[in-house]
């Protein structure tokens, strides 16, 4: 991305690299209190009237981070599939999946069509009525600017803001949150140009901050615990218009396609 094309159009304050301290303290702050979301529901004024209640003084320097659950059930992201139709909600990933990458027994590994590779093409029955599933945001990061844009409107401050979901790995055991929907923020830090501590040149490495700052944020909104949002504060970050469509890599860049 040049620098040109990640900045056009956002407002003054905005226009240019900003970095937080680069060997401060990074503190994670739940928000608690996020009533159960139904479609259509405002879910910025949700999140604000909760950061309030619980003292989080939102700014411009902090990170939001949203799982897409509510975000999904905000938009109306949701299908009613009896609990025990297996097929039924097969069909429902398969329809929401671009292509699919492997199958074993229930399982089914798929692309989205957001370029997304994860279980069941994002298609989830957590945290919902049962007889429910929700499926993906249409577009997350229009969805991560709409709700940027709405905290702004409230409080008067610019969040960078991250729209994450919980993704199996491949070759490692367990399952980490990653960010599916980017707004006010480069999700990563590009290193190369630069050097390292011994004055190597640095030709290869970028650091997925967007991903990061995801998964690490789950530790404080745990996958059970009903808190579906948190704030990251004191995080080094570029802002600038990025999304999360970039984190995904190109097929010809990858050697596993």
């Amino acid at each position: 991305m040049s620098p040109s094309n990640d900045h056009e159009g956002l407002p003054p304050g905005e226009v240019g690299p900003v970095y937080g301290t680069p060997a401060g303290p990074i503190v994670f702050l739940p928000i608690v209190g996020i009533p159960e979301v139904a479609p259509g529901a405002d879910l910025g004024d949700l999140i604000v009237e909760a950061a309030t209640s619980s003292a989080i003084e939102i700014t411009d320097d902090d990170v939001l981070i949203v799982t897409h659950k509510i975000v999904s059930k905000a938009e109306g992201r949701i299908r009613e599939v009896h609990p025990y139709d297996a097929d039924a909600r097969h069909l429902i990933a398969e329809m929401e999946a671009a292509r699919i990458v492997r199958r074993r027994g229930d399982l089914m590994i798929a692309e989205t069509k957001h370029g997304f590779v994860c279980a069941n093409a994002g298609v989830d029955a957590s945290n919902m009525e049962p007889g429910q599933i929700t499926l993906l945001p249409v577009d997350p990061d229009k969805s991560a600017r709409r709700l940027r844009a709405r905290i702004r409107q409230l409080t008067g401050r610019s969040p960078a803001l991250i729209i994450s979901d919980t993704f199996g790995r491949a070759w490692r055991v367990g399952q980490v949150n990653v960010a599916i929907g980017v707004a006010g923020m480069i999700p990563v830090m590009d290193y190369r140009g630069s050097v390292d501590h011994f004055g190597i040149p640095l030709k290869v490495t970028t650091i997925a901050i967007a991903d990061e700052l995801a998964s690490a944020a789950e530790l404080v909104m745990g996958k059970a615990d009903g808190v579906p949002a948190a704030v990251a504060r004191g995080v080094r970050f570029r802002r600038g218009r990025g999304n999360a469509r970039s984190l995904v890599r190109q097929p010809q860049d990858d050697l596993f396609r």
